[in-house]
C-alpha cells in the first residue's frame, strides 16, 4: 500500500445529530464538498474529530463509510491516539480490516513517554501492520516531542513515512529535510503556518478550517506549489483570521460553527464539549462573516493544477 503524501489532507470533523448519533448524511455532504474542491487525502478520528469521544463501533462506521464514498479517489486515514501500546495496535490493525488506507499516530496519550519509550511505542504499532504511517508531532498540545533523533530510529520502520508538523516551529522543516532528505513527507499540521511551511518544502497540508472552506485551502496549496506565492499569499492573507480559530481549545466548536454558516456542517459536539453561546458566539460569528462578507475570488483550478503536477 502506498500513500503519496501531499496535498491538502482535511482533519474532517465528525457530525452529530441532536440525539448524539453520527450523522452520515451531513457528514456525507461536508465529504463531498471537499471531494469536488480536490482535497488528496481525508483524515478520520483526529483531535477535530472528537476522537476521544468515539467508540470503536462508531470509527469502523466511519472508516466503512468514508472509504465506500470516495471510492478509492483519495486514501483514508484514520488517526490513533491510544495511551496503551496494545490499543494501539489492535486500532492498527482494525483500520486495516475496514478499509483505511493509512494511520496518523500520536505518542501515547495521558503519559509524558521519553524517547526510548516514544520510538518503542511507533515501532510497535508500524510492525502490526503495512499500512503507511504519518507521524503526529505536536509537543504544544500532547507534550511529546518527536526529536530528530526518534525519526532516526524509526527511519527502519518502511512504512513510518511522513510527520504531521505542528511542532510550531517552521525552521524544523528545514531542519528534518537537512537530516533526512526525502525519507521523509512532511505536512503541515497548523493552518497558520501552512503557507510558510509549503514554501520551506512541506509536501503538504493536514487543516483544520478546509473543513468549511476547502476551496481555498487547495487554491492557496496548488499556487505554492505552482510558484504563484505571491496570489496564494493574497488567500492567505485572507484566510489568516479564521485560520487562528484552529489554535484555539474550542478549535472543534469555532470550526464547526464555520462549517453551519457556510452550510455544510452543524454545531452539535459531544460532551464534555458543548456549543458555544453567549458573547464567545457572537465574536466568532462575527469573524466568519466578516470574511465571508469579503470572500477572495479564486483562480482557475484547473490551470493551478496542471502547473502544480507538472513540477
Amino acid at each position: 500500500m502506498s500513500i503519496e503524501w501531499k496535498g491538502i489532507f482535511p482533519a474532517i470533523t465528525t457530525k452529530f445529530t441532536a440525539n448524539d448519533e453520527l450523522d452520515l448524511p451531513l457528514f456525507e455532504q461536508n465529504l463531498k464538498a471537499q471531494l469536488n474542491a480536490g482535497i488528496d487525502g481525508i483524515i478520520l478520528g483526529g483531535s477535530l474529530g472528537e476522537a476521544s469521544t468515539l467508540t470503536s463501533a462508531e470509527r469502523e462506521i466511519l472508516v466503512k463509510f468514508t472509504v465506500e464514498k470516495v471510492a478509492g479517489s483519495i486514501p483514508v486515514v484514520l488517526n490513533i491516539a491510544e495511551g496503551a501500546t496494545a490499543e494501539a495496535v489492535k486500532l492498527a490493525q482494525l483500520a486495516q480490516t475496514w478499509g483505511a488506507k493509512g494511520l496518523m499516530l500520536l505518542p501515547p496519550m495521558r503519559y509524558k513517554s521519553d524517547e526510548r519509550e516514544t520510538a518503542a511505542f511507533f515501532k510497535s504499532v508500524a510492525a502490526s501492520t503495512d499500512l503507511p504511517i504519518m507521524i503526529y508531532n505536536n509537543p504544544v498540545d500532547y507534550k511529546v516531542n518527536v526529536t530528530p533523533e526518534i525519526f532516526e530510529e524509526l527511519a527502519a520502520c518502511k512504512n513510518v513515512q511522513a510527520v504531521k508538523e505542528s511542532t510550531r516551529d517552521v525552521s524544523n522543516v528545514t531542519r528534518m529535510i537537512n537530516r533526512f532528505g526525502s525519507r521523509y513527507k512532511i505536512l503541515c499540521g497548523v493552518d497558520t503556518l501552512a503557507l510558510e511551511e509549503m514554501v520551506l518544502g512541506a509536501t503538504g497540508w493536514v487543516g483544520g478550517l478546509v473543513c468549511a472552506f476547502p476551496a481555498e485551502t487547495v487554491a492557496i496549496y496548488r499556487l505554492v506549489k505552482a510558484g504563484r506565492v505571491a496570489e496564494a499569499l493574497d488567500i492567505y492573507r485572507w484566510f489568516l483570521p479564521l485560520l487562528e480559530l484552529d489554535l484555539h481549545p474550542k478549535l472543534v466548536q469555532y470550526i464547526k460553527l464555520a462549517e453551519t454558516r457556510v452550510g455544510m456542517g452543524s454545531e452539535y459536539v459531544r460532551a464534555p464539549r458543548l456549543t458555544l453561546a453567549g458573547r464567545e458566539r457572537e465574536q466568532v460569528l462575527s469573524l466568519i462573516d466578516t470574511a465571508l462578507a469579503n470572500r477572495p475570488e479564486l483562480p482557475d483550478y484547473l490551470s493551478i493544477k496542471a502547473m502544480a503536477y507538472a513540477k
